[in-house]
């Protein structure tokens, strides 16, 4: 199992360069995982905050604040969290997880499991964060052992298995397609 740093280093995020130019749906989306990740405890450095506001800005989102954020300067950074949340509360985005320790967990694990399925996140890397992260915590409930089964086996996959990497992302994107299908309605964001 991968450790915790790395597994939080391999959340991916999207970002403009030189060969991507984001658009406005994109930029949203990105404001959004931030917005999550960040609701799930995960630590956002204050230059990628700054970096989704100039994408979002550049993107053509409007918002009051959002200038604000996408020009702070690195001695503005630590204003970076504040902002970043008025102009989440400003474009309707702002998240909040449940309350309880253990709806949050649940909460997190259906929107891991639904970037998985959704493509944004890498099936590998979204098994060994609920495997590592949520599992655990909930005491391996059996909802989650397909993807928990799938993370252990990328884990430690072999060549001579006879079966490749990709097969078995597979798996974790078709288990996490059933976690979300078993998600309570109450709980559901389709």
């Amino acid at each position: 199992m991968a450790s915790l740093s790395a597994a939080v280093a391999g959340f991916p995020h999207m970002a403009a360069d030189e060969e991507t130019e984001m658009n406005h749906d994109d930029a949203l989306r990105q404001l959004s995982h931030i917005a999550h990740e960040r609701a799930f405890g995960r630590h956002v450095g204050s230059d990628r905050l700054v970096q989704a506001g100039l994408d979002a800005l550049m993107a053509g989102v409007e918002s009051p604040s959002l200038a604000v954020l996408a020009g702070l300067l690195r001695s503005e950074e630590p204003e970076a969290p504040a902002l970043f949340d008025q102009v989440l509360e400003e474009l309707g985005l702002l998240f909040r997880p449940p309350a309880g320790p253990r709806a949050a967990k649940w909460a997190a694990a259906y929107w891991i499991a639904g970037r998985i399925v959704d493509g944004s996140l890498d099936p590998a890397t979204g098994a060994d964060l609920i495997w590592a992260d949520i599992a655990y915590a909930l005491d391996y409930p059996e909802n989650l052992q397909q993807l928990v089964s799938c993370a252990r086996n990328l884990d430690v996959w072999e060549e001579s298995w006879g079966i490749s990497v990709e097969a078995l992302k597979e798996e974790a994107v078709e288990a996490a397609g059933h976690l979300l299908s078993r998600q309570p309605p109450g709980e559901r964001k389709d």
